[in-house]
């Protein structure tokens, strides 16, 4: 097992009047080849969006967009005539096939903060939109499935990827998926993650190869978004 932290500070960031977006992986301008991807997850996103302002119309394809929103509320509508205001505790999923075309907009007075996670497809399909409320069951503690497979909240076309949140209360133990490769990020608050041991804190996240039997504690409530990936080809 093998453990690499990357520190929230660390991230390549994109700046202007409506939107700061911290960004895990390379993206746009910002690039480093030995950061493009791991696994089959390609972007990672932590986006803080000003009131009232949003993306114009714009297109992807060949993508699985899986949205969580920490703060605030995420508008969302495409040329499928999906639609959708993506509040905290509800995932939004957009599969965009061969092509799409969608907005995004905060429709708020306050700042909305959300992370945005692109995971490349291993099946084609036509583009679809879906959404799912998983606020009841994050009340447990434990990592909730919220995007991958049948027994997921919203299914994504990558059978070697599954998305998982936890909102865990100060001292509360959570064991984390068993993966090949995991991507744990702290969106709120600080974990302790057993293994090395490791502090990780708000915007931190930790790459782990081979991660089984782990878990993380919660020194502050948190809030702790999992993927858990297939290695890569």
């Amino acid at each position: 097992m093998a453990i690499d932290v990357r520190l929230g500070v660390d991230r390549f960031e994109t700046r202007t009047d409506w939107v700061v977006s911290r960004h895990s992986f390379s993206y746009g301008p910002h690039y480093d080849p030995a950061n493009t991807r791991l696994g089959a997850l390609v972007s990672h996103n932590d986006d803080v969006l000003s009131p009232g302002r949003g993306f114009p119309e714009h297109a992807h394809r060949d993508l699985e967009i899986v949205t969580w929103v920490i703060e605030g509320a995420l508008e969302h509508t495409d040329s499928t005539g999906g639609m959708a205001v993506v509040t905290p505790g509800v995932v939004g999923r957009l599969s965009t096939g061969a092509g799409v075309r969608h907005v995004e907009a905060n429709p708020s007075a306050e700042p909305t903060r959300y992370v945005q996670m692109w995971i490349l497809p291993d099946a084609d399909g036509p583009p679809s939109y879906d959404t799912a409320d998983v606020s009841a069951a994050l009340g447990g503690g434990g990592f909730v499935a919220v995007a991958g497979g049948d027994d997921a909240a919203v299914s994504i076309r990558c059978a070697g990827a599954r998305f998982s949140v936890a909102r865990l209360p100060a001292r509360l133990p959570a064991r984390l998926p068993s993966a090949s490769l995991l991507h744990v990020f702290v969106a709120r608050g600080s974990v302790l993650l057993f293994g090395e041991p490791v502090v990780l804190g708000a915007g931190d996240a930790a790459r782990i190869t081979d991660g089984v039997d782990l878990h993380v504690e919660a020194i502050q409530d948190a809030e702790v978004l999992v993927w858990a990936l297939a290695a890569a080809p």
